[in-house]
């Protein structure tokens, strides 16, 4: 049992990953930003396939990503701040973009405007980094890192 006035050594390791699933959320604010506020200038310059993509994401979809994205981010600003609740936020997170990423890619036209490979990347590695925050944090709090 660990006394109260005994103070966990958290390892350097702990900061690099909760530093970079920290970055990650930060570029997964700045993506739907970008989608979502998409000017019609900036949409007019892409190829008509990939314009045709943008119509094809519906409103849920949009809500969901946003879900996905700020509790993704409010999980790690709560990792990096040693909060129990990043653990919470990450899940919800978590449940929020598996239906948004099914239906990029398996109902949208995503791998005929960007092959299979492209339109299959991101998403995998999105559903993996979001495990990998869940179980994380989880890990973290266990190790008492985060409570």
């Amino acid at each position: 049992m660990i006394m109260e006035n005994e103070k966990i050594k958290i390892p350097v390791w702990f900061w690099i990953f909760a530093i970079i699933i920290l970055l990650w959320n930060i570029m997964g604010v700045f993506s739907f930003f970008a989608h979502t506020l998409i000017t019609e200038e900036a949409l007019s310059a892409l190829p008509e396939n990939e314009r045709a993509l943008y119509a094809e994401y519906p409103l849920w979809t949009n809500i969901f990503f946003a879900i996905a994205v700020f509790f993704g981010f409010f999980g790690s600003l709560g990792l990096v701040l040693k909060k129990k609740w990043s653990k919470m936020a990450f899940i919800i997170s978590f449940i929020a973009l598996l239906p948004q990423m099914v239906h990029n890619v398996f109902f949208t036209s995503s791998m005929e405007v960007y092959g299979v490979a492209e339109a299959v990347t991101m998403p995998v590695l999105v559903v993996l980094f979001g495990l990998f925050a869940i179980w994380f944090s989880d890990y973290s709090i266990k190790k008492g890192w985060i409570g």
